[in-house]
């Protein structure tokens, strides 16, 4: 894939491509000493994320310009990739005339965007409540007391779910003010309990006599 990107960007008329990695490491490590206008970057590396990368560059690198180029669509991998620095939000579907496009108006300063994630966007001004489960929980808060029961930090929490630190923690208030808890082994005693309790659907049996 990196060897197809660079392919297209060296053909595209006054664009070269530097260098590419990849790892988020090996950016981190050599990337800040280069002058790159743009950073084509993907979320699901090998360690650490994309997303994660982004931020850790931005400080060091204000005036390129990130474009994430990835698989995701969800608003989760959006809202964090931009909240990190990215410019905009391409996914990896996008064929070589929208790339070229997109690397065209990122350097001019416009925001580049699948059609797909702009729809996405634009949707999530507008958002339908989560179903909540029975315990009152969502999907999200669900899946993230699934990872606080196995153990896991708030710091690989927010990595696993591609999510920031800030919005674990606002997750994890939340839930805590739903199961009427103070702390994490209260929440998953009682979110065990309550699951147990509304998957048993079986009747009691009844013995005559």
């Amino acid at each position: 894939m990196r060897q197809i990107l660079t392919g297209w960007i060296d053909a595209a008329k006054g664009f070269h491509c530097l260098s590419a990695y990849g790892s988020a490491e090996g950016a981190l490590a050599s990337l800040p000493r280069e002058a790159s206008d743009i950073l084509l970057v993907d979320i699901n590396l090998p360690h650490m994320n994309g997303i994660e990368c982004v931020r850790r560059l931005k400080p060091l690198m204000p005036k390129t310009q990130f474009l994430m180029l990835t698989v995701y669509a969800d608003t989760d991998h959006i809202f964090s990739a931009l909240a990190a620095g990215a410019s905009g939000y391409l996914l990896k579907e996008t064929g070589q005339k929208e790339l070229i496009a997109s690397l065209k108006l990122t350097h001019e300063g416009g925001a580049a965007m699948t059609s797909q994630i702009a729809r996405k966007l634009v949707q999530s001004f507008q958002p339908q409540p989560e179903k909540p489960e029975p315990n009152g929980l969502t999907p999200r808060e669900q899946a993230i007391l699934k990872l606080l029961s196995r153990g896991d930090y708030y710091k690989e929490i927010a990595d696993s779910l591609s999510i920031s630190v800030h919005t674990v923690c606002t997750h994890i208030r939340h839930i805590y003010e739903k199961l009427h808890v103070r702390s994490r082994a209260q929440a998953i005693a009682k979110y065990t309990h309550s699951t147990a309790t509304t998957t048993t659907t079986d009747p009691p049996v009844r013995s005559k006599g």
